[in-house]
């Protein structure tokens, strides 16, 4: 498949790309900084823009398979104002472009997850720590979720450096966690992908965590 990452020069986007492309898919990294993806492979193009370049958002989208975002803001109490109007260009260009696989990374905690957490953790982490960034993620889904495209949100727990691993649980319906829950960025990479061509969790929000 072509596959389009957008923040695949982050900590799990750059794991993103390097498993789809020993999985043996094409890959279009797209950045601000091309010097900021490490992967070196043939199959692999890396295209430098931002997120309010229209047309060159629309020369990667059109003709994908899908698109994967993990696109995360730097800052715990500034809103990411360019990856909100991001999402909203990215999910109307695949729109036009009839591209309709789109996975987002959101996180633990957004949307009806909040719910999930046991105290104190959801009101430390969801109501106070992670206050803005899930706000943003909010938006976002939001965005995604009133389209037309063929979405899935990925809400993973809090993400570690861990190794791939195949001790992973999943789900979308309610569910009650104990303590904290965590995930390694390489399980996330990996799960990521996977949903790309795997329709199991197609218009539907899944926590995930180990």
């Amino acid at each position: 498949m072509k596959i389009v990452v957008f923040g695949a020069s982050g900590k799990t986007g750059s794991l993103l790309v390097d498993e789809a492309l020993t999985s043996g898919h094409y890959v279009v990294a797209y950045v601000r900084k091309p010097d900021s993806v490490k992967s070196d492979h043939p199959n692999l193009k890396v295209v430098a823009g931002y997120l309010n370049e229209k047309d060159k958002l629309k020369s990667v989208i059109s003709g994908s398979d899908g698109c994967i975002s993990t696109l995360g803001g730097a800052s715990l109490t500034k809103h990411s104002r360019e990856i909100i109007e991001g999402i909203d260009n990215i999910v109307t260009i695949m729109e036009e472009e009839q591209v309709k696989r789109f996975i987002y990374l959101s996180s633990f905690g957004a949307g009806d997850s909040r719910k999930y957490l046991p105290q104190p953790f959801r009101f430390l982490i969801a109501d106070v720590v992670l206050h803005v960034p899930l706000a943003d993620h909010n938006t976002n889904e939001s965005r995604i979720t009133k389209s037309q495209l063929d979405w899935t949100i990925v809400r993973p727990g809090g993400l570690t450096n861990g190794a791939k691993t195949d001790n992973l649980k999943h789900g979308c319906e309610m569910t009650k966690v104990k303590g904290s829950i965590s995930i390694s960025r390489a399980n996330v990479a990996d799960f990521l992908l996977d949903q790309v061509s795997n329709n199991g969790y197609s218009n539907k929000s899944v926590w995930l965590y180990e």
